[in-house]
């Protein structure tokens, strides 16, 4: 389909670096940009590279707190003096293994948030489709704290924008391994935001929430959405229970824009999770999710990256897929990564890169609808979600 693509992008938002030895190295999100060059995605019809703002203080106050901001501003100086962390800085999440405190953090996490911003911008106004922001998705990031690598909470930032500008229903879809917990709480009593997390379930992974049961409160009852699949989950299972969830809530939901957070640590080599998705099931989820862009949100689409630390023989296949989908130009899985990407993702990482953007993979899935299995985990958790929320829609809970 003919798609237009705003991507927002500049060299500096690889300044979102805490330091090395850390897992959110900033190389895999330039290895990504270069990945995407060398396929030309770039030099499509239609697409256009933006260079973001950073957010500025009222923008960030729209999820942020004003004491958090300030303590982020202020433990940033103080690395950048070489000065000790400022024992108060602990309450706010900040200088944790997780999120390390490192110079000029909210000058790189406004930023970060300001990327996403502009993709907003983009879609809202009609200036494209399309837009992505491949450094953002930190969606772990809560009102008052750092969490879980991610400073301030960039989708979370954009919903409230467009919220502010005039969008009254928007559907957030999340296939990150962890649970979308930051976006989530944001908009938890909030019936204007739709929800949805497809993740690892909490008993095994971070940060320990997302379970079904967890549906929203108030006026907000029923539109938060969690599928936590257990370990071990591969392209067949994690595929149905996203088919058997996302689709239905969307075309109910019918959002004015469609956000999505594509984190790809739910792939086998991930180091920090435990799901066997492949990069050709992350790839088909992103081509659904692109379909129902256009079918359920007259093509409204805003995505962002997200976790991913397989560095260089995932997050750049991944994230280049999904800008080729979200330029209307897929690339073909059994096509070779280009020679001189190559080069540059050895140079760079040390780490030999994969040779073709396939990891060999059918991705192929049944569909829910067909029929469940009582006893197979991934249809049980995929029982237990549409128990918790189908209701609210008006759907059925069941095989049909």
């Amino acid at each position: 389909m003919t798609c237009s693509l705003t991507v927002s992008w500049d060299d500096r938002l690889t300044g979102y670096d805490f330091g090395p030895g850390h897992p959110l190295a900033p190389v895999r999100v330039e290895l990504t940009m270069a990945l995407a060059r060398e396929f030309g995605v770039f030099d499509n019809s239609g697409v256009s590279v933006t260079v973001p703002e950073p957010a500025t203080q009222e923008q960030l106050e729209l999820v942020h707190d004003a004491a958090y901001i300030e303590a982020v501003r202020r433990a940033g100086d103080r690395a950048a003096r070489g000065e000790t962390l400022d024992p108060r800085s602990v309450i706010f999440g900040l200088g944790t293994t997780d999120d390390p405190v490192f110079p000029g953090m909210h000058e790189a996490s406004s930023l970060v948030a300001g990327a996403t911003l502009a993709a907003a911008r983009a879609v809202w106004t009609s200036a494209a489709a399309h837009a992505a922001s491949i450094a953002g998705g930190l969606h772990h990031a809560m009102r008052r704290s750092a969490s879980g690598f991610c400073v301030y909470n960039d989708p979370a930032i954009a919903i409230r924008w467009l919220l502010a500008h005039g969008a009254d229903r928007i559907a957030y879809v999340d296939v990150d391994v962890h649970h979308g917990d930051g976006v989530q709480a944001a908009f938890y009593d909030d019936p204007r935001v739709l929800t949805i997390s497809l993740h690892e379930h909490p008993a095994t992974l971070f940060p320990g929430t997302g379970l079904p049961s967890e549906t929203g409160t108030g006026q907000g009852e029923g539109s938060a959405v969690n599928i936590a699949v257990p370990a071990g989950t591969g392209d067949a299972g994690w595929l149905r229970a996203f088919d058997a969830i996302v689709p239905p809530l969307l075309r109910e939901f019918r959002p004015q824009v469609l956000v999505s957070q594509h984190g790809c640590d739910s792939h086998r080599l991930d180091p920090l999770a435990h799901l066997e998705v492949s990069v050709d099931g992350q790839r088909k989820a992103q081509s659904m999710l692109h379909r129902l862009a256009h079918e359920t949100a007259g093509g409204r689409w805003i995505c962002t990256g997200g976790g991913g630390y397989a560095l260089t023989a995932v997050v750049p296949r991944s994230w280049t897929h999904l800008l080729g989908i979200a330029s209307g130009r897929p690339i073909d899985p059994a096509e070779p990564t280009p020679a001189a990407w190559r080069e540059f993702a050895r140079e760079r990482t040390g780490n030999e890169p994969p040779e073709f953007m396939t990891d060999g993979a059918t991705a192929d899935f049944v569909s829910y609808g067909t029929g469940s299995n009582p006893h197979d985990p991934v249809d049980r958790a995929i029982a237990a979600t549409m128990k918790a929320v189908f209701p609210w829609h008006g759907l059925l809970t069941g095989p049909w």
